[in-house]
């Protein structure tokens, strides 16, 4: 199997210093099951071709290692010496590890820069849909041909084979390509040469985070790249709706056309907006604790800890990866001791009483009750204002009535239409209100309203917020 990679330009031969790789030398490195050998089959100031070719030993993969208990991974007869599959993913990521990093030493400018490059990858599964290569690769910027073959030409009536030579050109960063081909090989060819576990979630974040969640074929990829493995793709499906908790249907404003005068002024996010108002709200109430019900990854409680008000601050999310990664973005493990006692993690859910949400001054729901089944809600009610029944809860979900601005957004957009997949209801200002004050009245709340974002004249804004404070 062999994967080559083009630079077309001027002083070409500097990709060389990106790589790693000596355009003089060949090179050859050994792996589990076969080797990898790294040449340059064409140098010059216009253009520099460097190849990645794996020899793969079948009777290896259908014996085992020597010494090994473990069985072959594959029969005799198999199509894993000659077709591009996870043995190549592997392979790029241990030959081109360092490239995938975008480190370029000497020539660091060039590494983080966008560079004409081609790609080919020769005889890669895909199948009988070959579209999927388009509705894969372009998204990403890529102009995608390939070349089909009959699976036998003795035959012709067999059809075409399911293997094709595939060639993708753009104009992108080394490392981003390498990082598309290392995780979309796997994508088309499905039979990975090794156990995976739950790590394996990780490693495709750790190379599709930045691309992946706005992806118009992200539920393909993932659950393709994992085997289909349910429980695997779960995890990967609820973080991605973790991460998309931050995208533009969440936390920006709708692409509304502006003036040239609008459009030079930046204008904070929708998500900056939320926060700001939620940490002026509970500043005017003269909290001293705190507890973020469904935090996410602790964007509220970042702002929290930087505020010297705030003496005792708890986060709480019913997902572990996501309080993982609010650990990371708080950066515990760099905390003074101080700074460390004045906030708590735990995992959680909103409709289970727990003794670990009561004692503080104010909860804060934010963008969280839509995300419960309507079914829920009742028992939402009970645990936080029956149960923690703090003094202050500040509560804000999206207006249904502002998402016709959004629609535009949407490819099929119809009344039902929420900003959010996860999202099992959506609000208009009338339902919140009703529901609040039904709530205020049930517990002995009072209750105060307001919008968050540019407010319509018509539709309102596109967060509403309900501050309710204990009476007496």
């Amino acid at each position: 199997m062999i994967l080559t990679i083009t630079y077309t330009g001027t002083n070409t031969s500097e990709i060389g210093y990106l790589f790693y790789k000596n355009p003089n030398r060949p090179q050859a490195v050994e792996l589990n099951h076969g080797k990898a050998f790294v040449f340059y089959p064409e140098v010059s100031d216009e253009r520099t071709t460097i190849a990645l070719l794996l020899d793969i030993d079948p009777v290896d993969l259908a014996r085992g290692k020597v010494g090994s208990s473990a069985g072959g991974l594959f029969d005799y007869v198999n199509d894993r010496p000659y077709v591009s599959s996870s043995f190549m993913s592997t392979a790029i990521s241990r030959v081109f590890g360092t490239a995938m990093t975008g480190r370029g030493d000497s020539r660091q400018e060039l590494a983080d820069s966008p560079l004409p490059l081609s790609a080919a990858i020769y005889m890669l599964p895909c199948g009988s849909d070959f579209t999927m290569l388009n509705s894969v690769f372009e998204p990403l910027g890529y102009k995608v041909s390939y070349k089909t073959y009959l699976t036998d030409e003795a035959f012709p009536g067999w059809g075409i084979s399911k293997y094709v030579d595939l060639t993708i050109e753009g104009r992108v960063r080394l490392r981003d390509l390498l990082s598309h081909i290392y995780v979309l090989i796997p994508v088309f060819d499905r039979r990975k040469h090794y156990w995976f576990g739950k790590d394996e979630v990780d490693k495709l974040f750790s190379h599709s985070s930045d691309w992946l969640p706005s992806h118009p074929e992200k539920t393909f990829i993932t659950g393709r790249y994992l085997n289909r493995s349910k429980s695997l793709v779960n995890m990967a499906f609820e973080r991605l709706r973790e991460m998309e908790d931050d995208s533009e249907y969440e936390n920006d404003e709708p692409a509304i056309s502006k003036t040239p005068s609008e459009k030079k002024e930046k204008r904070p996010s929708l998500k900056t907006s939320r926060i700001g108002s939620v940490i002026a709200a509970l500043k005017s109430l003269n909290v001293r604790s705190v507890i973020d019900m469904g935090c996410g990854e602790g964007h509220l409680l970042t702002q929290l800890m930087s505020e010297r008000q705030f003496e005792r601050i708890a986060g709480m999310d019913v997902s572990s990866s996501a309080l993982i990664r609010a650990e990371n973005n708080l950066g515990l493990d760099r905390m003074t001791d101080s700074a460390r006692e004045r906030i708590r993690l735990f995992q959680g859910s909103l409709t289970y009483r727990d003794a670990r949400f009561e004692g503080y001054d104010a909860a804060c729901v934010v963008e969280v009750i839509e995300h419960l089944d309507r079914d829920r809600l009742c028992a939402f009610e009970r645990v936080l204002f029956e149960f923690a029944k703090p003094r202050h809860v500040i509560l804000t979900t999206p207006n249904a009535e502002y998402n016709a601005l959004y629609k535009e957004l949407y490819e099929n957009p119809t009344d039902e239409t929420v900003r959010h997949a996860d999202h099992r209801f959506e609000w208009t200002r009338e339902e919140f209100r009703r529901w609040a004050v039904g709530i205020a009245e049930k517990y002995g709340y009072g209750i105060t309203f307001s919008e968050i974002g540019d407010v319509d004249e018509t539709l309102g804004a596109p967060t509403q917020m309900g501050v309710f404070t204990i009476c007496g």
